[in-house]
């Protein structure tokens, strides 16, 4: 366990590092990070990006989803024709008013409230959607995104 929380808090240690940190060899934990991939217990490496700090224009948000389940397979039907989707992020099986939390990305909020008007809504077992809009992250993941610094006015007189 210990060496998955390395890893996930930080994925780009290198081997040396992890095992003086776990207190394992070096030999065992490569041969422990090959078995977490091999089993799936490890899914994959990714950065998290504070987008706001670059040029790109994106919106992020978070749909709560109401959905018929379906006899025998409950939610999960429902939930792959989903995050099949190359919008949705994640997908969350819930407890409360909603049954599936949807997280997705898009260009404008235009291009996000056509993909839930056109294509998660007419879902044949979507009852219905409550969208959220992200306007600002504070923290995702375990980390802080800091604030930028503002930039001075500039003021022209003629």
């Amino acid at each position: 366990m210990k060496l998955l929380q390395l890893l996930e808090n930080d994925c780009t240690l290198t081997p040396d590092q992890l095992a003086s940190m776990a207190d394992m060899s070096v030999e065992d934990v490569k041969a422990a990070i090959k078995r977490y991939e091999e089993e799936k217990i490890i899914l994959g490496y990714k950065a998290i990006v504070d987008w706001d700090r670059t040029d790109r224009e994106a919106v992020t948000a978070l749909i709560e989803v109401k959905v018929t389940p379906q006899r025998g397979e409950g939610f999960d039907r429902v939930a792959e024709r989903i995050y099949q989707y190359d919008e949705v992020e994640s997908v969350y099986l819930m407890s409360g008013a909603y049954d599936l939390t949807v997280i997705i990305s898009g260009r404008s909020l235009k291009e996000v409230a056509q993909f839930v008007g056109e294509r998660l809504s007419t879902l044949e077992d979507v009852t219905g959607t409550a969208t959220h809009f992200i306007l600002h992250k504070y923290k995702e993941k375990h980390l802080i995104f800091e604030k930028q610094e503002k930039q001075p006015k500039e003021w022209i007189f003629s």
